[in-house]
């Protein structure tokens, strides 16, 4: 299959549609985020158990994104799509009748798969249902229906289970009534792939990162997984800080802060249309230090407002450098293994979510999760300085 040329490329408003579908897929993988701290009362796991639950989710996107990162080329937008959904569903299911981490383990791994599938599928559909005319818009709408989503999951869920009954069943069953209604949705999406006969057989993307590329991809691959580390943090352990720390026990407040995070995200990405590609990365990443020094802050301070002044300053830079990394990487990537590249990209993306929680779970249980955040903070704080300084010395051509 090839993408339908821009001639017949639809222009009803089915790329909106589509950023909707990848939004609440994206929000079904959030979902849990305020939620653990009910199931570690209910289950009696320990914090390090609640941030390998996390990493399993990490793990699943990444082997997705490894294994089918190229399928929606081959088989189309649509099919992917709605495997995504029906992956998402089972995922839900599993937190619904929930009895034990076995089925915590399996749900975050669902989840991780159906993120994987919604990540590529997703963009590529909303950015290819629009008009031409339409496209700045279309890439900002795949942009923030992506982290918008990312953000409103915890954001429905900590409402639902503070303020309605059955905290741990009804965000997962209202999802999966929004997971129908999505479903339908996609059934009618025109396709935006041509088949093409016979059909390239299914195969491992894999990724690869060329020679002539290295020199772009490693400031750009360390600026995204110290990024995504801090989106990790918030995620998996800020809520836990906020009830233990600072006597935060309103879950809808803990979605609201990990909200926060994720909408800030979207408005440093569309920082770079005046920023450009060059001059993101490097900044984006003192961005994020600037965030980092506010966690500290709110670490040792135990401060709410400073937290979310961190969430907010941390999730701007994150957004920057992110979006300038995957820009600088597409530009400079040769075309027939610009994929592979970009899917190396994410890896260490979704790399840095998962082993820096894994460790701060790990730390906190000999010196607790204050001292372990404080020594997440300044790793980080030394990754992306070192990013910046080496940028500012080196840095990427503008064009």
């Amino acid at each position: 299959m090839t993408p339908s040329d821009a001639g017949q490329r639809p222009v009803r408003p089915w790329y909106a549609l589509a950023a909707v579908v990848f939004a609440v897929g994206m929000a079904g993988t959030t979902l849990p985020t305020p939620l653990y701290g009910l199931y570690r009362q209910q289950l009696g796991f320990s914090e390090f158990m609640v941030t390998v639950v996390f990493a399993v989710y990490a793990c699943g996107v990444i082997a997705a994104l490894l294994v089918a990162g190229n399928f929606s080329d081959l088989l189309g937008r649509r099919p992917v799509l709605l495997a995504g959904l029906v992956l998402s569903a089972l995922s839900a299911v599993c937190f619904v009748v929930e009895g034990g981490l076995p089925l915590l383990f399996a749900g975050r791994l669902l989840s991780g798969f159906a993120a994987g599938l919604f990540s590529g599928a997703g963009t590529a559909a909303v950015t290819e249902l629009a008009a031409p005319a339409q496209r700045g818009r279309a890439s900002f709408a795949a942009t923030a229906a992506n982290m918008g989503g990312l953000g409103c999951g915890p954001m429905i869920a900590g409402l639902l289970a503070q303020y309605e009954p059955e905290p741990l069943r009804l965000p997962y069953l209202v999802h999966l009534g929004l997971l129908a209604v999505c479903a339908a949705v996609v059934w009618a999406m025109p396709e935006t792939v041509r088949r093409r006969d016979p059909r390239p057989p299914l195969r491992p993307q894999g990724m690869a990162v060329p020679a002539e590329v290295r020199g772009v991809f490693a400031p750009a691959a360390l600026a995204a997984f110290a990024g995504f580390s801090v989106m990790g943090l918030f995620t998996a352990i800020a809520p836990s800080f906020a009830a233990q720390y600072l006597g935060v026990t309103d879950l809808a407040v803990s979605g609201a802060v990990v909200l926060s995070v994720f909408l800030a995200s979207t408005v440093g990405q569309s920082l770079v249309v005046r920023t450009g590609v060059a001059r993101a990365l490097p900044l984006g990443s003192l961005v994020l230090m600037a965030g980092l020094v506010l966690i500290g802050g709110a670490l040792l301070a135990e401060s709410l407002g400073l937290l979310v002044a961190g969430a907010v300053v941390s999730g701007i830079g994150q957004g920057m450098a992110f979006r300038g990394a995957v820009a600088a990487v597409s530009r400079v990537a040769p075309a027939e293994r610009r994929g592979a590249t970009i899917s190396a990209l994410f890896v260490a993306a979704y790399v840095g979510i998962a082993l820096p929680v894994v460790g701060i779970g790990a730390l906190a249980v000999g010196v607790g999760l204050r001292t372990a955040g404080l020594v997440f903070v300044a790793c980080v704080i030394a990754m992306s300085g070192t990013v910046a300084a080496y940028l500012l010395r080196r840095p990427l051509p503008a064009t």
